[in-house]
């Protein structure tokens, strides 16, 4: 198997002196996705929980909707390929989109045709100093980044506690690999909060929608295109979220002041 961190060397110049350090980086490596004996696509990503991130994206894509269509998911013994059996024919997609997301990610979906997606109503109620302690949540999880620096980390709340978290290199396969945890575990909580240190492109909003989460909240910015697609959707979108402040884009109507 392959290490999600490598030792490395560097020279740092800083106040007119030189000083060398040792310490690691994120490993980013190409790892090819088979499904049912046919290589789909390869993925550029942190090599951990990768059978997780295989079985996610096939369920974000809408190839399967449930474990129960899975009869094996296992990482090769050299860590640079993951074998997906299915209990159905999947017909690869013709033409495969490459996406904004970092390493680039790619998608056969067309988020702007998927128009059956909407979160009715202004359920769940989240109040301010909630999404404060979420970010503490998401500071927790963010085990490989203090170590290394480098690498995306995203967490699926119920509000008050973490249910599944996943660190990469890219950040849209953390959403991958956060849905095939919890296909894997079977541990879809009732309530579905979204939280990223990932920009919020068009393919994340995409992603939460599968997920039916219908808050998302990032640290950073979203895009022009992911405001629109949650205005359609009903989804609360949040970004530059921190622990005095953020902005709401999109249905604000699900965020209460504290009491």
């Amino acid at each position: 198997m392959i290490a999600p961190q490598r030792p490395i060397h560097y020279d740092q110049f800083e106040f007119k002196k030189w000083t060398a350090f040792d310490e690691h980086t994120i490993v980013e490596t190409p790892v090819s996705l088979t499904v049912n004996g046919e290589v789909w696509l390869t993925f550029m990503c942190t090599p951990v929980d990768l059978e997780a991130m295989a079985v996610g994206f096939l369920y974000n894509e809408g190839i399967i909707e449930s474990m129960d269509e899975v009869v094996e998911a296992r990482v090769c013994e050299h860590g640079d390929n993951v074998d997906v059996w299915l209990r159905h024919a999947a017909a690869q997609p013709t033409a495969w989109r490459r996406t904004s997301g970092c390493t680039g990610g790619v998608t056969a979906v067309d988020a702007l045709a998927r128009e059956n997606v909407w979160f009715d109503g202004d359920q769940p109620k989240v109040q301010t100093r909630t999404i404060q302690h979420m970010l503490g949540l998401l500071f927790e999880a963010q085990v490989l980044y203090r170590e290394t620096g480098g690498v995306h980390t995203s967490i699926l709340s119920d509000g008050e506690r973490t249910i599944q978290s996943a660190e990469d290199i890219g950040r849209h396969n953390t959403l991958d690999k956060i849905a095939g945890l919890c296909l894997m575990q079977a541990a879809w909580p009732a309530t579905r909060i979204l939280l990223t240190t990932g920009r919020i492109s068009s393919e994340m909003l995409q992603k939460a929608a599968r997920l039916g989460a219908p808050i998302l909240i990032s640290r950073t910015s979203p895009s022009s295109l992911s405001i629109e697609m949650a205005e359609r959707y009903g989804i609360t979108l949040i970004g530059y979220a921190r622990s005095h402040r953020f902005n709401v884009y999109t249905h604000k109507g699900r965020i209460l002041d504290a009491e």
